[in-house]
């Protein structure tokens, strides 16, 4: 055998690198589902079904495509390491090269280098095409920054890819309309949302199911509403029904959240991205036609392209940079453990518990669910970095580590010390007050600190800016909201503390059994 080419279960494109001098006399493409995979952090149901129901999609076309196909289903027999099973298939196939486009993980790529060397196998790394910035391009445009701010490379991107300039100024007059991708429902709520089209299971995707259930019955998550595009065809049909039905509001309403309602005006393409079934320049040209023939305003174009053009890239530039030192970084020094109710829903915070439950039953929640319920709640409490973000690799269906560690660790949690994002994204229950219904019937008052009705992201907002107050008290911009700490009354830090320390001591007891 001359090539063996790896395809990973976030790698699903027949155009990839991979395969552009394939051979089917010569070659041969390889593929594994180990349970492994779904346990080196503890992953949900709908999590492992659209990997493993993508990967029986792609294995299919393949077949279709002519590919000679080496699989390994979950309940085939072998190690269940990823990592040793293709260890075992170096020795049976022996072939004199192993290809792959890089790993998104930096402990795959890792291991799959070592496995190749140590079979005597050479180790051939294609670039990953599917971006529209190279991470040696990434690198170079990085070089020599001590802080990396996504709004300088989104400019940077926007200008290299000559998308929405008029003869190179920003359409509209301004780079980005973040000020107008902010609006909340207030107390009408958001009235009638077109619901997303449906991706009922097919018979291969049934099958999946079942087996997720039967081989990961402890795991947390739902598979009873699993409704996610698992093929090319699938995504495609997904991309549609945004541009048509939800894209023109998504603009104005992508940091809103409400009660019931867990897909609002997002797109629900993440997943589709991460695992190749679309691409980022078909999405963002897709968008821009829509904005050329005047069916969407700038405010929603540009801020849809932004998510994708912008952030989608720039974070995946961060991690390679260095993904041993971002996933040990810990720069507030957080070292609680992440409270029980994260696996389960059930706690009185009704913010919290309607951003988990819905992460656990569909495997998604929107980017400020993420950043400012769940993420932003970590933070306060002080949890260890790492824990998080084994939680959010663990639980979401979109997440791949290149793309959820920089999210979860630095921005999310500040653990790079403000490398990657100027300030922590730190906020009281106000702001959840604001941006949602979750305040209306829960029993904590949003506005309070200390007592037994205070809300705890309030206390613990507090408590957090009064443990950092040396660290951000001259800081250029977050010095305004470390200085209202001057106005509370007196004594009114100590009543904070003294509840912060209670509501701790209470998210350190283990769950009940």
């Amino acid at each position: 055998m001359r090539h063996l080419v790896v395809i990973l279960g976030d790698q699903l494109n027949l155009d990839s690198h991979a395969f552009d001098d394939f051979d089917p006399a010569l070659d041969r493409v390889w593929m594994a589902e180990r349970a492994g995979e779904s346990t080196h952090v503890w992953s949900t149901k709908p999590r492992i079904a659209i990997f493993l129901a993508a990967m029986r999609h792609f294995a299919r076309a393949l077949g279709d495509a002519g590919y000679p196909l080496d699989y390994t289903t979950l309940d085939a027999p072998g190690p269940d390491d990823l990592l040793m099973h293709l260890a075992d298939t170096l020795v049976r196939l022996r072939p004199r090269r192993l290809v792959i486009v890089r790993p998104g993980e930096h402990r795959l790529r890792e291991g799959i280098k070592a496995a190749a060397k140590a079979h005597g196998v050479d180790y051939v790394e294609r670039p990953d095409r599917h971006f529209l910035c190279s991470v040696d391009d990434f690198s170079r445009w990085a070089k020599g920054k001590t802080q990396l701010r996504m709004e300088h490379f989104y400019r940077w991107m926007r200008q290299r890819h000559d998308i929405l300039l008029d003869g190179g100024k920003p359409v509209g007059g301004r780079w980005n309309f973040d000020a107008e991708n902010r609006g909340s429902f207030g107390r009408e709520g958001p009235g009638w949302v077109p619901a997303p089209v449906a991706f009922p299971p097919d018979a291969v995707t049934r099958a999946t199911l079942a087996a997720v259930d039967a081989s990961f019955a402890d795991h947390p998550g739902d598979l009873a509403t699993f409704d996610w595009p698992v093929t090319r065809d699938d995504a495609l049909r997904a991309l549609g029904d945004f541009l048509d039905h939800r894209l023109a509001a998504f603009g104005h309403w992508q940091d809103a959240m409400w009660t019931g309602e867990p897909w609002l005006y997002h797109a629900r393409l993440s997943s589709s991205l991460n695992l190749r079934l679309l691409t980022p320049k078909e999405v963002i040209d897709a968008v821009l036609d829509r904005y050329d023939k005047g069916q969407v305003d700038i405010a929603s174009a540009e801020g849809f392209i932004r998510q994708i053009l912008g952030w989608r890239e720039f974070v995946r530039g961060v991690y390679w940079l260095g993904p041993e030192r971002l996933l040990r970084s810990n720069a507030l020094d957080a070292s609680e453990p992440l409270p029980a109710f994260y696996w389960t829903g059930e706690t009185d915070m009704n913010c919290l518990r309607q951003a988990i439950t819905q992460t656990l039953t569909t495997g998604y929640a929107h980017h400020i669910q993420r950043l400012m319920v769940t993420g932003n709640f970590a933070m306060l409490l002080g949890v260890e970095p790492r824990l998080v973000h084994e939680w959010y690799l663990a639980v979401y269906v979109d997440a791949v580590e290149w793309v959820e560690a920089p999210n979860t660790l630095a921005m999310s949690q500040f653990a790079d010390g403000g490398r990657m994002v100027s300030k922590p994204y730190a906020s009281s229950g106000r702001y959840i007050e604001r941006m949602s219904d979750y305040c209306t019937g829960c029993r904590f008052d949003p506005g309070d600190a200390t007592g037994d009705k205070a809300c705890p992201f309030t206390t613990l907002y507090w408590d957090f800016l009064d443990r950092h107050r040396a660290r951000f008290w001259n800081h250029p911009r977050a010095a305004m909201q470390w200085r209202s700490l001057d106005r509370l009354p007196p004594g009114k830090i100590e009543l904070v503390r003294e509840r912060a320390t209670q509501l701790r001591a209470m998210w350190r007891k283990p769950p009940a059994q």
